[in-house]
């Protein structure tokens, strides 16, 4: 029956997602034995055998036992398109579904940040919670360090046509690079991943697992949070649903916020704070003037060009049989090397749209394989993807509740290439994946371009076909940007602005998208968050 019963005893903090950054918390904050923890995820165990194995993305994705199975708005920028949204729906969040790639951003970047006014945030600061929880296979150096929770690994498998790749990036000036992540990532190189011998490495298994040994931290898998409990302007918890029975957690100390970019805007929204209009339009009563709340949405558009190759070897030719298939799992099993192994992007780029740029603001990711979309079957003859993503894009969206109803989904609109500047650099990236692809060095290869068509050749007919074949590369932010503005909903210790008890942790307080990929970035949020909850220096 379900009923309104109070969970046993009072928590000094209630983390509210167990992903990416709620795992990071829970280690953190539970290390002090007289600390007492709640962390509650809405998803299931991470104990899942395509979480575990690195190509299982494609089995996690689209699946409603690991993913939200979220969908975009129609965007007038992608021709109508609506996309399919992944979002982690398991214990590690998106760590547990994405890409494995290991990649902190540019100096350049927090250093904007702390220039917006968010004093302790610039690359020195943060640089000290990189290194903290990091696991480097190099050891220790001035920009890594070896021991902590977050592993970071070379892939186990390499490629001759993505080498050729890098050598043909060489002739137009983009120079091979050993490092990506010392805060100057111009150049070309194979990406490192968090793996562990050829298995994901996600927050779950490097900071839950052991944090779960300790009697002061409690793990609710299938807590599916309400809203917050307020009293005035003070969070005092959380009323959550589990096994059909509802449930109220109280916190001595204080909520946080975890739950990503698009899930805490909406917690937040259907506990009454927000925008006054957007949550009477649904029948909630303000309680808080927060108008930033679920704005600011900022994400990494992907632009896939194909090119069909000869004399190579890719893996849409050694996927392509039943017996292709086989060898590539017994390779696997017995090596924990092979394609089973890869993460979805081996080589990557970091370069300029423009030679005027100060730093990259184009990553390309690299892959021995293609498709005609995400999710489609590999294509029957040898080919390579050339992704290519505008790294700061100027095109803001914005997320909001699209009912009263916790179990429905957001409306989230992306506002992908409605900013002008994104649309010139749309066009001059796939230009310059064309560029790269006639370089001497691919000559023997032969490469044949197959999406978007050597057709679609002036800018109007290539703003089109990206229209048609851009996509997502899962990397929303924002939409609870910190900042002393009042646009921000957050400080910078995190702390929700007029409220509190309540804190947001999570890649929904960046201000700016970060120049690469998400993942890493999150992780260091929550180690600098859990040093300010406890009053703590690096």
């Amino acid at each position: 029956m379900t009923g309104t019963t109070p969970l046993e005893g009072e928590y000094d903090y209630i983390i509210v997602g167990a992903g990416t950054a709620g795992c990071v918390l829970a280690n953190r904050l539970s290390e002090d034995p007289k600390t007492r923890v709640l962390l509650l995820e809405a998803g299931g165990s991470d104990n899942y055998h395509w979480v575990r194995i690195p190509v299982g993305y494609l089995y996690c994705i689209g699946n409603p036992r690991t993913d939200w199975m979220m969908t975009t708005a129609p965007e007038a920028g992608l021709n109508g398109r609506s996309l399919t949204y992944p979002r982690g729906k398991v214990l590690g969040g998106c760590s547990s579904v994405n890409g494995m790639i290991y990649m902190r951003g540019q100096a350049a970047d927090y250093d904007h940040w702390r220039q917006l006014g968010n004093t302790g945030w610039g690359w020195d600061d943060v640089l000290p919670y990189f290194l903290k929880s990091e696991d480097h296979h190099g050891g220790d150096s001035e920009m890594h360090r070896a021991g902590g929770q977050w592993k970071v690994a070379p892939q186990r498998m390499k490629w001759d046509i993505l080498k050729a790749v890098q050598e043909g990036a060489k002739e137009f000036g983009i120079q091979p690079r050993a490092d990506f992540n010392d805060g100057n990532n111009e150049g070309s190189g194979f990406f490192e991943v968090n793996q562990k011998n050829g298995v994901r490495w996600n927050t779950a298994r490097g900071f839950l697992r052991p944090a779960m040994k300790r009697p002061n931290l409690r793990v609710l898998t299938h807590a599916h949070t309400d809203h917050l409990i307020l009293e005035g302007q003070q969070v005092r918890g959380v009323q959550f649903r589990r096994k059909g029975q509802t449930f109220r957690a109280m916190a001595r100390g204080e909520v946080l916020l975890a739950a990503g970019a698009i899930n805490s805007p909406k917690i937040i929204e259907l506990s009454g704070i927000g925008q006054p209009d957007v949550l009477a339009a649904h029948g909630i009563t303000p309680r808080h003037d927060s108008p930033g709340v679920g704005e600011n949405l900022q994400d990494h558009l992907q632009i896939r060009t194909v090119f069909k190759v000869q004399n190579a070897k890719t893996l849409n030719t050694m996927a392509n049989s039943l017996i292709g298939k086989a060898k590539i799992a017994a390779h696997y099993g017995l090596t924990r090397s092979g394609p089973m192994s890869m993460a979805p992007s081996q080589f990557g780029i970091f370069t300029k749209s423009d030679p005027a740029m100060a730093t990259p603001d184009l990553e390309y990711h690299v892959q021995p394989l293609s498709t005609d979309k995400l999710g489609d079957p590999l294509h029957p003859f040898p080919a390579i993807t050339v992704s290519v993503c505008n790294l700061r894009p100027e095109s803001v969206g914005a997320s909001h509740i699209a009912s009263p109803a916790q179990d429905e989904q957001p409306e989230i609109r992306l506002n992908y290439l409605s900013a002008e500047k994104d649309r010139r650099v749309a066009v001059a990236s796939v230009k310059q994946a064309r560029q790269i692809m006639t370089a001497r060095a691919l000559e023997r290869y032969s490469p044949e371009e197959i999406l978007p068509g050597p057709a679609r050749a002036d800018d109007a007919a290539i703003l089109d076909a990206v229209g048609d074949i851009a996509t997502t590369i899962f990397h929303p932010v924002g939409t609870c940007k910190m900042g002393s503005d009042p646009g921000a909903v957050v400080d910078t210790q995190l702390r929700v602005h007029g409220l509190d008890g309540l804190r947001v942790v999570d890649a929904s307080i960046m201000p700016k998208i970060v120049s690469g990929n998400t993942a890493s970035p999150v992780v260091m949020i929550a180690e600098k968050a859990a040093d300010m909850i406890m009053g703590r220096r690096p």
